[in-house]
């Protein structure tokens, strides 16, 4: 099974919730792959990476070997059988679509955090985490929302950001939202959905990404 948990905006607990579900869902042996997209040297995360990317060499991709506060590592602390850390420059997630493909291959179940893995794959769960306070909304997640499997919604105290009320609420409307709470962010309901759309997919063939 192909799962993608994508986001709105940074540092909304995207990390979190892969985690939380890898923890919750240990029976399905993820492999697990934090994805980041930097420009002019600039890490997406917010800090310089060490993958000077360029026309000959457009992303990199390398393998966690122990658990860790960085975010792949964090994978591999909470129970997944493998972890990666994919970086690439912006508008060159494309080169590495062959070796993401491999990876979905060869592992018994996938979990990719990312928005914009979604112009070239067709998870068979695709799941963003909003948190309707933060205002700030990724172009990669205006244009998938509407894929949606289902919601995470991260609970706030403040009300609904201006900027949410633009997005159309069809995309929103008949999908289940799950609510989490920091700082563990899990959540029941959302486990017993990854598992069961995992039990459904076991009887069928294995995941392909196209």
């Amino acid at each position: 099974m192909l799962v993608v948990v994508g986001g709105h905006s940074r540092n909304i607990g995207k990390t979190s919730v892969m985690t939380a579900i890898i923890r919750t869902v240990p029976e399905a042996l993820w492999t697990a792959v934090k994805i980041t997209q930097h420009g002019h040297g600039v890490c997406a995360t917010g800090g310089r990476c060490d993958c000077a990317t360029g026309d000959d060499h457009p992303f990199a991709l390398s393998q966690e070997s122990q658990p860790s506060q960085h975010d792949s590592g964090r994978y591999l602390a909470a129970g997944a059988a493998r972890a990666f850390w994919l970086r690439t420059a912006q508008g060159k997630l494309g080169y590495a679509v062959d070796a993401l493909r491999k990876l979905i291959a060869e592992s018994p179940n996938t979990i990719l955090e990312s928005n914009s893995v979604l112009a070239f794959f067709h998870p068979d769960l695709y799941i963003p985490v909003i948190d309707f306070g933060v205002a700030d909304i990724k172009d990669s997640l205006r244009r998938h929302l509407s894929r949606a499997h289902a919601i995470v919604r991260v609970a706030s105290s403040g009300k609904a950001a201006e900027t949410w009320r633009h997005i159309p609420q069809r995309w929103l409307e008949g999908k289940p939202v799950f609510v989490v709470n920091p700082p563990d962010f899990t959540s029941a309901a959302l486990t017993a959905f990854v598992r069961e759309r995992l039990v459904r997919r076991a009887a069928d063939q294995p995941s392909l990404a196209g």
